[in-house]
Parts: C-alpha cells; sequence; structure tokens
C-alpha cells in the first residue's frame, strides 16, 4: 500500500476540466486548469470562421515600486522581440502571412498579449504566442531600441491632452497609490530600467498561477488545451511543472479619500481639457450595476443630462462625457470636457450642477429605463465578435473569479432600482472631488462658486 501511494505521488497530475456554462448567445464555456495552475478557459462559438486567442497576465502597473513604474509596458513590448525560436519579424511574419492579426497592451492591473485568425490558423498562433510569452529572450540590444520607442510613445501621449488630461486626474485621486501612477512609466524611470530589472520582473511574475489563457470563435477546447499544452512543454510555463502560487501582489497602501485639489498643466492649445472627479468603487462592489445605469444617464450618450445641457442646449463642448473606473480596492468616478478655454469656467459650473442635481434630487423613472436599456444593450451588443468574448472570459476569470452568462448580466441590470442609483448617485457625487486641466488655462480662470482645492501647477511633458 505505502509502494503504491509513492507511484501515485510521483504520477503526473492531470489537466481539471469542466464545463461552466453554455450562453445562449455563443456556446459552451469551458475551463481547465493544468497541473501548474495556468487556466485555459473557451467559448466554442460554430457559427464563425474566426478564433481569438489571448493569454492574460494578472500584472500591471500597479504592481511595480516607484523606482520601476513602466516595467509591465516595457515588458509587453520587449516580448514581441524575439524568443529562442524565433525572431521579432518571424512572429509577426507567422501572424500576418494568413492575414491574422496581433497584438498587446497593458493595464494598471493586467497585460494581455493576443491575436485573431481563421480558425484552420489557430494551432500556429497558439504556438506563436504562447513562445513569445514563454520564451522571450529579452536581448540587451533589443532592450535599447525599445526604450527609444517608448519614450517616443511617452512623448507622443504628451502630444494628446484629451488623454494625458485623465492621467493628471487619476494622480490627484490616488496620490502616491500605485493606481495612480503613469502605466508608460515617465522618461526618468524608463531612461534608468536595465536589462535584469525587466528580466527580473518577467520571471518573477509571469509565472502560471497568474496567467489566464483564453479562447473564443471556431475551436474546440480540448483541442485547444493541448495544443497550449505542446507549446509550453519544455518552457518555464510548462503544465507538467507544478507551479508556484500566484505572485503576491506587492504591499501598497489601501485606497483612502484623498483632499481635493486643481491639477492645472498650462499648454498651448486650441481647446481647454478638464476631468472633474473623485474616489469612486471596486469592481468587487455589489454596486457597480447600479453605477453603470448612473454613468449611462449623467454622461453615457447623445441622451444623457450632460451632452444634452452643456452640447446641446448651450453649444459649450463638442465632447463631454463620464466614466467609471474600477480596480481591485478602488476606484474613481469622473466627468470629462473639452471646451474653449474661455468657457472653462461655464462648464465647470454647470458640471458641478449636474452632479449636485442627481445626487441631490435622484433619476426619474424614465432615466432609470432609459439607463438600464444603454448597459443592456452595451453588454450584448458588445458581444458580436470573437475578441470581445474573449476578452469577456479572460477578464471574468483574472479579475472576478468566475462568469457571469450574458443573461446573468442582463438580469442583474434589469434588477437596479430607482433608490439604488439614487444611493450611489448620493454616495459618490457628494464625494471631494479634484480637478484636472490641461490647456491656455491661467490659474485665475478657476476661480468657481465651488473651489475643490489647492491648484497645483505642472510642468508641460
Amino acid at each position: 500500500m505505502a509502494r503504491t501511494d509513492r507511484a501515485a505521488d510521483r504520477a503526473p497530475a492531470r489537466p481539471v476540466t469542466r464545463t461552466l456554462t453554455a450562453d445562449p448567445l455563443g456556446g459552451a464555456v469551458r475551463r481547465t486548469v493544468l497541473p501548474n495552475g495556468l487556466r485555459v478557459i473557451t467559448e466554442a462559438i460554430p457559427g464563425v470562421r474566426s478564433v481569438s486567442f489571448g493569454v492574460w497576465v494578472g500584472v500591471g502597473s500597479r504592481d511595480e515600486t516607484p523606482a520601476r513604474s513602466g516595467a509591465s509596458h516595457f515588458l509587453e513590448h520587449l516580448l514581441f522581440k524575439g524568443t529562442r525560436r524565433r525572431t521579432a519579424w518571424e512572429i509577426s511574419s507567422a501572424i500576418e502571412a494568413v492575414g491574422g492579426e496581433t497584438n498587446a497592451f497593458t493595464a494598471k492591473e493586467y497585460t494581455c498579449y493576443y491575436a485573431r485568425v481563421l480558425d484552420d490558423d489557430l494551432p500556429m498562433a497558439i504556438d506563436v504566442m504562447c513562445d513569445l510569452v514563454a520564451n522571450s529572450v529579452i536581448d540587451p540590444a533589443d532592450v535599447e531600441t525599445e526604450r527609444g520607442v517608448i519614450l517616443e510613445e511617452i512623448a507622443m501621449h504628451d502630444d494628446e491632452p484629451d488623454d494625458e488630461v485623465h492621467d493628471l486626474l487619476a494622480s490627484a485621486v490616488f496620490g502616491p497609490h500605485p493606481l495612480g501612477r503613469l502605466i508608460s512609466g515617465t522618461e526618468a524611470t524608463i531612461s534608468a530600467l536595465t536589462r535584469r530589472q525587466i528580466h527580473d520582473f518577467y520571471r518573477r511574475r509571469y509565472t502560471p498561477g497568474s496567467m489566464v489563457i483564453a479562447a473564443a470563435g471556431n475551436l474546440d477546447h480540448r483541442r485547444v488545451v493541448r495544443q497550449i499544452s505542446q507549446a509550453l512543454r519544455g518552457s518555464p510555463l510548462d503544465p507538467d511543472t507544478p507551479g508556484r502560487p500566484a505572485p503576491v501582489r506587492p504591499d501598497t497602501p489601501a485606497v483612502r479619500p484623498r483632499p481635493p485639489k486643481v491639477v492645472l498643466r498650462h499648454k498651448e492649445t486650441e481647446q481647454a481639457h478638464l476631468v472633474v472627479g473623485g474616489a469612486g468603487i471596486s469592481r468587487r462592489d455589489d454596486r457597480r450595476f447600479a453605477l453603470g445605469v448612473l454613468n449611462n444617464v449623467l454622461g453615457g450618450g447623445m441622451s444623457s443630462r450632460l451632452f444634452q445641457e452643456i452640447r446641446e442646449r448651450r453649444g459649450l463642448a463638442y465632447s463631454v462625457y463620464s466614466y467609471a473606473s474600477q480596480y481591485a480596492d478602488g476606484g474613481a468616478f469622473a466627468v470629462y470636457a473639452g471646451c474653449a478655454p474661455g468657457k472653462v469656467d461655464e462648464v465647470l459650473e454647470l458640471v458641478r450642477s449636474e452632479l449636485a442635481a442627481i445626487a441631490r434630487d435622484g433619476v426619474t423613472a424614465d432615466e432609470l429605463a432609459r439607463g438600464k436599456g444603454m448597459s443592456r444593450g452595451g453588454y450584448v451588443l458588445g458581444l458580436e465578435d470573437t475578441g470581445s468574448r474573449m476578452g469577456r472570459l479572460a477578464k471574468g476569470e483574472l479579475l472576478h473569479g468566475g462568469q457571469l452568462t450574458v443573461d446573468q448580466l442582463l438580469a442583474r441590470v434589469a434588477a437596479v432600482t430607482r433608490a439604488e442609483v439614487d444611493a450611489v448617485a448620493a454616495d459618490l457625487l457628494t464625494r471631494p472631488m479634484s480637478l484636472a486641466v490641461i490647456g491656455p488655462v491661467e490659474s485665475a480662470a478657476l476661480t468657481v462658486r465651488r473651489p475643490v482645492g489647492p491648484i497645483v501647477r505642472q510642468p508641460v511633458g
């Protein structure tokens, strides 16, 4: 008996597979956990001829130390530069030769590498994408080349004030917390990062337990799992090697409300770009569905209060909208507007008036119905392609720890009550709010009746 037990201990573990859902808008969603802890989740959609395949890593800019800010994004660039088996050209040409596309992106809490190809070409895409994520060599020469590319990317971002202003607002809302830092890093941190630091970050953070591989389209789940296992065999992500637990996110201060302030970056732009916002809720908060409805009512479309009042009735801005950002332990809620520099004061006062009104009086029955309809339509229309479905699978597994079917999502939206929307409005829209402004605006122009706090002038670049 003792010998049998020891033999069993030596036997390789087997993948554990189960069917999660049968989504009426797609096919069966299946999930397999490989022996090393890597999760594979797929959705079969027989009615299409394409497949979207993505490798998602639960590592982003919030997992970096201040001195290594931008390491996740730097690494994302470098993984396409070559492996032991393929050059950078061979990686890109393999996908493009069959009419496919491949790319990657870095967020605050995860990084994604993906490809979209015809179903017949999925085995090749799996082999290429698994190879670049598992076996990158991170050549020192490539580090220097890509350093220059990223510095140019940072400079380009500085030339896009309608994007840049959101980063200023995040810095004001989150302060020194990692969520307040730039995903790209800064010129100083990118210039200082060494090849060894990036490689150590790669091997320490890209572990099977922190990764999810997702695919959606015309596929067979068991075949996909088999092809992934074959592609990773012999690599640091070998499926038959017991994996380490997912790395623990570095200790960070709790997300706490911060004193409001104004962040002003003077630039000679045609428009002034401004964002008013404050602390929101985390993605684990059950109020997120009510917040989604509130966001639609306030600034989610052409029928929203902000759009109708500021653009349609007064013609003060071309673009005006609200949005919510949600993370594991906090979030933000904000309103953006782009307007003529001389209209900043008026637009700010209108934004604050709308926020105060909806916090005080809540939403109407018609607004509730319209806001819920926008949420329902957004969920369904956003899942009309394999890329969106692949992303939904991965985010559900990586960020929420499970899957909700489209029907379950629609039911959650349908259950939102007017009282719930009013309650989340009364909470979030009365919290202290900061203001970020980029444009040819002097501090004297920000003499609104309800100032948000002291003005902090930001240098350009």
